[in-house]
């Protein structure tokens, strides 16, 4: 059946109104130039999963004493009161400040991996994710922090809690790495 122009409205050229799509009504938008080298750091914040905290760019040293001591876990010692070294926690923990974010964990999948329910994880999206490295990834569209397991060609996310099983990729199945977990930071209180 042939449309009729007069009566008929043409057809929307790129799928038409989505519900939800697109920014509210009424919200105004900007123009922003950037420099070309930031484009990507840019383009990973804006898909960054929603939670994610951001270390400040601007971050304000925080710098606490670093005993020359080190701590010992078996037989106490008495402690140097000597103080070998100021540290920054920007510094120890972030290696690259534009691709690094922090997720919060959620879950006992990881425990043996020392990562509890609440655990600030601290994940750099500028490193190659390697075998035997944690790391967050999209599996069927949920986030999870598994250990990456890379043998003969196949790919698999490890648990670190003998409760879960690995999760195996079958031939279609699309695995998206967002970052490498480089530390945990754990509140004791």
């Amino acid at each position: 059946m042939a449309r009729n122009p007069k009566t008929t409205p043409p057809k929307p050229a790129h799928g038409g109104v989505r519900p939800g799509a697109g920014r509210p009504k009424g919200e105004p938008s900007k123009v922003i130039r950037l420099p070309a080298r930031l484009l990507p750091a840019v383009q990973a914040l804006a898909e960054l999963p929603e939670g994610a905290l951001l270390p400040s760019p601007m971050p304000v040293p925080l710098k606490v004493p670093l005993f020359g001591h080190r701590v010992r876990a078996g037989f106490p010692s008495p402690a140097d009161d000597y103080v070998e070294a100021w540290l920054d926690l920007n510094e120890h923990l972030i290696e690259h400040r534009e691709a690094t974010f922090f997720v919060q964990a959620a879950g006992d999948s990881m425990t043996g991996a020392g990562i509890q329910e609440g655990s600030l994880l601290v994940v750099d999206r500028a490193l190659e994710p390697q075998h035997n490295d944690i790391v967050i990834a999209v599996v069927d569209g949920e986030l999870t922090v598994k250990r990456l397991e890379k043998r003969r060609g196949k790919i698999r996310l490890i648990a670190e809690n003998p409760d879960y099983a690995p999760i195996e990729f079958k031939e279609g199945q699309e695995l998206t790495v967002w970052g490498v977990v480089t530390s945990i930071i754990q509140k004791l209180k």
